[in-house]
């Protein structure tokens, strides 16, 4: 068996499969999908689905026709191995989009990331209470994440 999320898009499909596979690594389109004639509301070269790789993982994007309304209960996650690279993605993803706090953002095509940096999860689940209080505390005052900012909190 296989698992691949599917994003649905009024008609923006590819060109978000494109902007996501050009922000992080190991990613790629694989395969665009066009009907071969013409059906109902579609003409042959129009755009029904890109299969792609988003940093190892399938991924379907396809154009339903009207937009979607997505809501933060299923987000994608972006873990960055440092300051650069959460910037990077964070700040190109926010482009057009609408920030959030606590490291989450709505992209410009209304999808919910979130941007992290890698061993947050550790911080916030750590065995000492105050640590996880500290970082919580911090990064609810923030909207893109400041890991030396967390690493402080998380030393007190």
């Amino acid at each position: 068996m296989k698992l691949a999320p599917c994003l649905w898009f009024a008609s923006e499909a590819e060109e978000a499969a494109r902007f996501y596979a050009s922000l992080l690594p190991d990613s790629r389109i694989d395969h665009v999908r066009r009907p071969a004639a013409e059906t109902p509301g579609r003409t042959p070269g129009d755009v029904l689905a890109v299969e792609f790789t988003l940093a190892g993982a399938p991924m379907i994007a396809i154009n339903g026709g009207t937009p979607a309304e997505y809501t933060n209960a299923l987000s994608l996650t972006a873990v960055c191995e440092d300051q650069a690279e959460l910037d990077r993605v964070w700040d190109a993803l926010a482009d057009g989009g609408t920030p959030q706090r606590c490291g989450w953002l709505t992209d410009r095509y209304g999808v919910p990331w979130q941007v992290v940096p890698d061993g947050l999860n550790d911080m916030l689940a750590g065995a000492n209470p105050a640590q996880t209080e500290r970082v919580m505390a911090a990064m609810l005052d923030m909207a893109k994440l400041d890991i030396a900012a967390l690493q402080r909190a998380f030393d007190g």
